[in-house]
């Protein structure tokens, strides 16, 4: 059987090395207690998003209406590429195996397809004759 590895899909803007916003864990040992973990308190309160202003505003501005879909377009083609990046392919040989499965599994169903065909023609051959 092919084995099927999965994995997550990260934010774009995100590499996998930034991992310092992680709560770090330290092992505390008490006296007389099993050791325990317990994540530090290293981070600080998220702090407050700024009010938007006009100059925010008008940074974000939605493109002209009749182009709006071409960059709709563009964008959805530049995050398919990124998510067929992400995308692990099978080897030769595990391609090989499911071809393989495919061909026995369709193989099967036009060998009952057949069966019943020839049942059911019997039978109506049988009422009707």
């Amino acid at each position: 059987m092919a084995k099927i590895t999965r994995i997550k899909a990260s934010d774009p803007g995100k590499s996998p090395e930034s991992s310092e916003k992680a709560p770090k864990t330290v092992k505390k040992v008490k006296k007389d207690s099993p050791a325990t973990e317990k994540p530090l308190k290293t981070a600080k309160k998220a702090e407050k998003p700024a009010k938007s202003t006009d100059s925010a505003k008008s940074a974000e501005k939605k493109p002209f209406i009749l182009i709006r879909p071409l960059v709709y377009l563009g964008r959805y083609i530049r995050d398919s590429w990124k998510e067929l990046r992400l995308v692990r392919w099978p080897t030769r040989k595990a391609t090989w195996k499911l071809v393989l499965a495919i061909f026995i599994y369709t193989a099967l169903f036009i060998a009952i397809i057949m069966l019943l065909d020839a049942l059911f023609t019997w039978l109506f051959n049988i009422v009707i004759g």
